[in-house]
């Protein structure tokens, strides 16, 4: 075998050396580019993710703020404090009915929608989607405000229409029995908007043909709904599922702004028990508070995953 000119081996040598030299100042170049975002996600992400994580296992209230040395390690015991508090427990179900009612209510008004926007309403879609994505848009205070109005006991649009049937409307905001309801009607239509969006593009990516062999087969609207929309759309719904139940069982912003949490607890969030706690000093219990909801927003997640995947 012929021996490799010593010019040809340097030669070979030299570009792997130039290549090994090149990759590495691409690595240091791409580092360079991460690492600013990399410091503001320590600093301002994982480290206070951490920090609350370890807050949460100590007894660490307002009055340690002067005495950071003070604080005792507790273990689970601020976890189980919560298991046995009654205005938790109350948060936790109220959190529970607001999504276990409110995702299928929204999802189903907003496929409702998209479906007849897809196929029925085409000289006016455009303001169609406009007019029911601009709740999405539309700031929490505003809402509260109109719905406000809509919901008063003596001179509110709801009840007044329902005096013109004879019917004597309640106190919706006041009451045990309607408050959350009332909280649950009002999301649903501030976020039918965008569901009705993912769902309209997930629509119009289903082909027309399996539509229209399925009507040459005899099959009617609600066979080729059932049969074809629904089976093709799962994706979609999922999409739209675990966004709603992120957001839901977060809800905060609709207590807050429409009852305080009121009438007796009966509007109270988990995430607004949180807020509250936090706000009375008890910061290791607001964090263990919040790290529930965290697992339970992943354990709902999960198993709408389960539910919705796509079986192929």
């Amino acid at each position: 075998m012929a021996a490799v000119p010593t010019q040809v081996r340097q030669r070979g040598g030299g570009a792997r050396s130039g290549s090994a030299t090149m990759r590495r100042r691409q690595t240091l170049a791409a580092w360079g580019f991460a690492l600013p975002f990399m410091v503001l996600f320590l600093v301002f992400m994982a480290g206070p993710v951490l920090a609350s994580l370890t807050m949460s296992f100590t007894d660490f209230t307002s009055r340690d703020l002067r005495n950071p040395l003070a604080i005792n390690f507790v273990g689970l015991e601020n976890y189980t404090k919560l298991l046995s508090d009654d205005r938790f427990l109350r948060s936790t179900f109220n959190t529970l009915y607001f999504v276990v009612v409110g995702i299928p209510l929204t999802m189903g008004i907003a496929l409702a929608v998209a479906v007849a926007l897809n196929s029925g309403i085409n000289r006016f879609r455009t303001v169609f989607r406009v007019g029911f994505y601009t709740p999405v848009v539309t700031s929490i205070v505003a809402v509260a405000v109109v719905w406000r109005f809509l919901l008063q006991p003596e001179s509110g649009l709801l009840n007044t229409v329902l005096g013109w049937v004879g019917i004597d409307g309640p106190n919706w905001l006041q009451s045990t029995t309607w408050a959350m309801p009332s909280l649950i009607a009002m999301a649903s239509w501030r976020n039918m908007g965008t569901l009705m969006v993912i769902f309209l593009a997930g629509l119009q990516t289903i082909p027309t043909e399996l539509h229209e062999a399925a009507m040459v087969d005899g099959a009617g609207a609600w066979r080729r709904f059932r049969s074809i929309t629904l089976p093709l759309l799962r994706p979609t719904l999922l999409l739209g599922a675990v966004l709603m139940g992120v957001g839901y069982l977060q809800f905060f912003e609709e207590p807050f702004v429409m009852t305080k949490g009121g009438p007796l607890d009966r509007t109270l969030s988990v995430a607004y028990f949180t807020y509250n706690q936090f706000g009375f000093g008890n910061y290791s219990y607001a964090a263990a508070a919040s790290y529930l909801l965290f697992l339970a927003i992943v354990v709902v997640t999960l198993m709408q995953f389960r539910l919705l995947r796509s079986r192929t």
